[in-house]
């Protein structure tokens, strides 16, 4: 597994939102718009939690990582991804292009409300779906 350098995000990791500039050092270019199948949720605390797996699509945008800086990237998302409450972890999925990717998955503590569209950007009214 040491060998997956794509980072599949969906919320504040996203360019332009408030965590980008942790992820923003650490990719190799302006990435691509992707989906992966499972749920979004809003936790109420300004961010979005994925289940993933569930029915529905979760919009995002994958990036691949720099090579020589992948595993510096993950332990900072690691660390990034944990500070906020709902016990978030690091996953391996498939994204619907099929490419192999990491994602941030909640995990529990928090009240959450479906997000129909399956796109933190269009549910907060922020730019496009295409991130």
């Amino acid at each position: 597994m040491a060998d997956i350098q794509h980072l599949f995000v969906y919320g504040t990791l996203r360019q332009g939102d408030v965590r980008w500039q942790f992820l923003e050092p650490y990719v190799v270019d302006s990435g691509t718009p992707d989906s992966a199948a499972g749920a979004l949720y809003d936790t109420g605390r300004e961010y979005p939690a994925a289940r993933f797996g569930e029915p529905g699509t979760i919009v995002g945008h994958r990036y691949r990582l720099l090579p020589d800086r992948t595993e510096e990237a993950l332990a900072l998302m690691d660390q990034v991804e944990s500070a906020v409450e709902g016990l978030y972890h690091r996953i391996l999925i498939v994204t619907d292009s099929g490419v192999d990717s990491w994602a941030y998955q909640y995990g529990d503590g928090l009240v959450l409300q479906r997000i129909t569209s399956g796109d933190w950007f269009r549910h907060i009214g922020f730019g496009t779906s295409a991130g």
